[in-house]
C-alpha cells in the first residue's frame, strides 16, 4: 500500500461512522455508483458459482469428498446411530423379560440356555 492510500484510509477512519454513513449514502445515491456497484456484485455472486460448480466437479474428478457429500455422509451416519440406540434399547428391554421369564420359571433355565452353555 502507497503513502496517498494510507493517507485516504487515514482520513476516512477519522471522519467516524455517522460521517461515513452519511458518505456512503451520498455514494450511492449517484445511479451511475449504484449501477455499477450492483452489476461487479452480480458479477461476483456468478463468478462464485461457476467457482463452487468447477470446484465439485474437480473434486468428484480426484474422487475426494465434496462438503455436500460430508453432509450427506454425517446424515446418514445419525440415522444409523439413532437406528443402533433404538436397537440397543430393545436388545435391552428383552434381556430383561428374559430374565424376568428365568426367574418366574424358578430359575429351572430350561427354556433359555445362559451365554456359555450350547444346546
Amino acid at each position: 500500500m502507497n503513502q496517498e492510500d494510507a493517507h485516504i484510509l487515514k482520513r476516512l477512519y477519522g471522519f467516524g461512522e455517522e460521517k461515513l454513513a452519511r458518505f456512503a449514502e451520498e455514494l450511492l445515491s449517484n445511479p451511475r455508483v449504484a449501477d455499477a456497484f450492483s452489476a461487479a456484485l452480480r458479477k461476483a455472486f456468478e463468478t462464485k458459482g461457476r467457482v463452487d460448480r468447477n470446484m465439485q466437479l474437480l473434486l468428484g474428478l480426484l474422487n475426494l469428498p465434496s462438503r455436500t457429500d460430508l453432509t450427506r455422509l454425517v446424515t446418514k451416519i445419525e440415522a444409523i446411530q439413532g437406528s443402533l440406540v433404538n436397537l440397543n434399547l430393545k436388545v435391552d428391554r428383552l434381556l430383561a423379560a428374559q430374565a424376568g421369564r428365568r426367574r418366574r420359571a424358578g430359575g429351572r433355565g430350561a427354556d433359555f440356555p445362559d451365554e456359555g452353555e450350547e444346546e
